[in-house]
């Protein structure tokens, strides 16, 4: 789908449902670099996997749902990708995880790789979930 409001450019916008097992990080981390790559932002392509990785992996290491929904609003500028989860609990923030762990890196990754990023709880008053978003700017148009 394509939307356009006035002196706005262009933005086409994807989505993509996935089970939360732990291949839907590479699934997802590939449908959105296909959607980067369809609008010509190659630039963007590593930080976005990288990021996506970082936030798919989080919903099915920390979340007990059966799915998850990836999307982006893509235009000429640049991305804004979103994941959704159906848990309710636990607000994502970014850690300092200490040299020797494993994991903890993802939040902080996507804070300091990407334009900006946020979490929004969705669903109004009584929480159905929450998404974790982020901006991904290109350098220079199409790239």
């Amino acid at each position: 789908m394509t939307v356009t409001a006035p002196g706005r450019p262009a933005t086409a916008v994807y989505r993509l449902t996935a089970p939360a097992l732990p291949t839907t990080p590479r699934v997802a981390r590939d449908a959105v670099a296909a959607w980067l790559c369809a609008a010509g932002h190659h630039g963007l392509l590593d930080t976005a996997r990288t990021l996506v990785s970082d936030v798919v992996t989080n919903v099915v290491v920390h979340t007990r749902v059966p799915h998850l929904w990836v999307g982006a609003a893509v235009t000429r500028l640049g991305a804004v990708v979103s994941v959704w989860d159906g848990d309710q609990s636990g607000v994502p923030r970014p850690r300092h995880a200490a040299e020797d762990d494993t994991g903890g890196r993802g939040l902080f990754l996507v804070e300091a790789l990407s334009h900006a990023w946020g979490v929004s709880w969705t669903g109004g008053a009584e929480p159905a979930g929450k998404r974790v978003w982020f901006e991904l700017r290109a350098s220079r148009e199409g790239t």
